[in-house]
This record gives C-alpha cells, sequence and structure tokens, in this order.
C-alpha cells in the first residue's frame, strides 16, 4: 500500500474518532490534513487504484457524514441561542416592570 493510501486512511481514521466524540478542534486541524492527503494522492503515482479508489470514497462518506452531523449541530446552537434571547427578553421585560 502506498504512503499516500496509508496516509488517508489515518487521517480518515482520526478524522472519524474525532467525529464521534465531537472534537471540533480536531476535526479542523484533520480536514486540513485530509485536504492535504488528497492532493498528495492526486499526484503521487498510482500503484493499486482499487485500493486508492476506495479509500478516496471512504472519505467523501465520512465527509457527508460530517457534514450531517455539522448541520444538525448547527440548528442545535441556533435553537439554543435563539431560547437564550428570548430569555434574556423576558428578563429585560421582568426588570422593567419588577
Amino acid at each position: 500500500m502506498s504512503s499516500c493510501v496509508q496516509r488517508l486512511e489515518k487521517t480518515g481514521s482520526a478524522l472519524r474518532s474525532a467525529l464521534a466524540s465531537q472534537d471540533w478542534t480536531a476535526i479542523g486541524e484533520l480536514d486540513v490534513q485530509c485536504r492535504q492527503a488528497v492532493d498528495e494522492a492526486m499526484v503521487e503515482p498510482v500503484v493499486d487504484e482499487d485500493t486508492l479508489r476506495a479509500r478516496m470514497q471512504e472519505l467523501l462518506d465520512l465527509y457527508r457524514e460530517l457534514v450531517n452531523v455539522c448541520q444538525t449541530e448547527q440548528q442545535r446552537l441556533a435553537q439554543e441561542l435563539v431560547q437564550l434571547n428570548q430569555s434574556q427578553h423576558g428578563a429585560k421585560v421582568y426588570q422593567l416592570f419588577g
């Protein structure tokens, strides 16, 4: 297995672990590493095209999952902010009349 395929596998695995624990800092760093690994894989001579294709597909599937998790988290945080803003507004009204 070529070094670029191994790097794709390693960074993909680390990204999956970071996603499972929702470690957003690590996800950001690993995203950069994954992009670099993909760039390297695109220029390195292909020894085993099937393995490279499989790793790229796994990474694509992982990114789809990551996007879905991020969208869900974004919606959750937006709802939390709305509730916080409503609570603050209610507290201000209470202070005016209290």
